[in-house]
């Protein structure tokens, strides 16, 4: 599942791309629903103004000139990419935003995406958003946010970073890199994690995802950019997918468990 440098690398491409042409002449569907029924209102609408690309935890938001938005989830499999007017569509192209220069195509093979829209002034108030932390690479996230906040949980530490209750956009490739960088077991306990480690995790959780996004993010699977160009993050993961391979740092053997659902990948060396 794309992650936040994946999705904040999607959000930079549309910006660039509204920039130079903010108009899309019409939508239209080839499918009726993804994870969720998708609104028929849209397919009336001509001539919607798009006047930001924002991003929130792992949605996109794509702010009109009267004050509604677009809103997209990538899901699993979901990618944006820009072709020319009148390109032939494949079975996994369900969403266009027709526009004089190109086409912008949502592709989803697996339909765990969302395309949806919100009335003026609505987006930030919808049941979808009003749950999640702050965003990691702003002011809110701090050692002491984290500290307090992984005191209330029983869960893993690893388990508790991919929680977009407690911060956003980080999924089980980041959540495993992150911990690896700052020295801490994923099993370890919430509950058991020092002020001090709460220090290291938010410092390398900083500083892999603006990594990450310099380098378009990770595509480890369906993810690519809107311009069809694949991330190149992927080529800078210590641990992750690297089972059994020698831990960049002390050449032990990097180690897997699944833990919440997803696989975990460690160093019994490094991480404590």
């Amino acid at each position: 599942m794309p992650e936040l440098p994946e999705v904040e690398t999607v959000r930079r491409e549309l910006e660039q791309i509204f920039l130079q042409d903010p108009v899309i002449e019409k939508v239209s569907y080839r499918r009726k629903d993804l994870r969720e029924v998708m609104p028929l209102s849209l397919l009336l609408v001509r001539k919607l103004k798009i006047t930001r690309v924002l991003r929130r935890a792992k949605y996109l938001i794509l702010t009109t000139a009267n004050h509604g938005a677009l809103i997209s989830h990538l899901g699993m499999t979901g990618t944006w990419r820009s072709v020319p007017v009148g390109s032939d569509l494949g079975p996994h192209d369900h969403v266009v935003l027709e526009r004089k220069r190109d086409w912008l195509v949502f592709r989803d093979p697996r339909r765990f995406g969302i395309f949806d829209w919100a009335e003026a002034g609505d987006w930030e108030d919808q049941v979808r958003f009003r749950h999640l932390g702050p965003e990691p690479l702003s002011a809110g996230f701090t050692p002491e946010y984290l500290f307090q906040e992984l005191k209330k949980r029983k869960t893993a530490v690893k388990v508790a970073l991919m929680d977009q209750a407690l911060v956003v956009g980080v999924g089980n490739i980041y959540a495993s890199e992150i911990l690896f960088r700052a020295g801490v077991k994923p099993g370890l306990s919430s509950r058991k994690v020092s002020l001090a480690k709460c220090v290291q995790i938010v410092e390398k959780t900083q500083e892999i995802l603006s990594q990450a996004i310099t380098l378009g993010g990770s595509s480890m699977s369906d993810f690519y950019g809107v311009s069809g160009v694949e991330g190149s993050f992927q080529n800078q993961h210590s641990v992750y997918d690297r089972s059994g391979e020698p831990c960049v740092i002390c050449a032990t053997r990097i180690r897997v468990r699944v833990m919440g659902g997803r696989s975990t990948y460690w160093c019994p060396q490094c991480q404590k």
